[in-house]
């Protein structure tokens, strides 16, 4: 996981924001998946800020951030193990799996987790289709 000052290039708020990598942040950029919370924005840049080194042997300050981190990190992974128990993953066939359930009105049919482009979750709540975007993280280490 890596945490990120982000700029909004439009009303120049900065916040911060998690990552699985750094190939994760521009991966979700070059999608245009990052918005500003403020302005909705796509212009979201990182901004300059100092790295913050995990290390056990550093002051009481470092040690409770990297207790932070460890428990951001299990609870992600906690709803990870939960919904891969408990959902179909359908990958990219998400939003078409998304309608057939809607419209199809399958009551028993189990809940489902895959990937979509931006368009489609758009599309899928202006149709009255409720969804949720949720962190991911890679079961490898970073």
């Amino acid at each position: 996981m890596i945490k990120y000052k982000l700029i909004c290039n439009d009303c120049e708020i900065t916040f911060d924001s998690w990552f699985a990598s750094s190939k994760e942040f521009e991966k979700l950029k070059r999608k245009k998946l990052l918005n500003c919370h403020n302005c909705n924005s796509l212009k979201i840049d990182k901004s300059l800020m100092a790295p913050t080194l995990m290390n056990k042997n550093k002051s009481q300050k470092n040690n409770s951030e990297f207790v932070k981190y460890q428990n951001i990190k299990k609870t992600i992974k906690d709803y990870q193990k939960f919904i891969k128990d408990n959902f179909k993953y359908v990958g990219e066939n998400f939003a078409y799996e998304a309608r057939s359930i809607h419209y199809e009105k399958r009551k028993n049919s189990k809940g489902i987790y895959g990937n979509a482009s931006k368009k489609d979750l758009i599309e899928l709540k202006e149709e009255g289709i409720e969804t949720q975007m949720i962190p991911w993280v890679e079961d490898k280490e970073n």
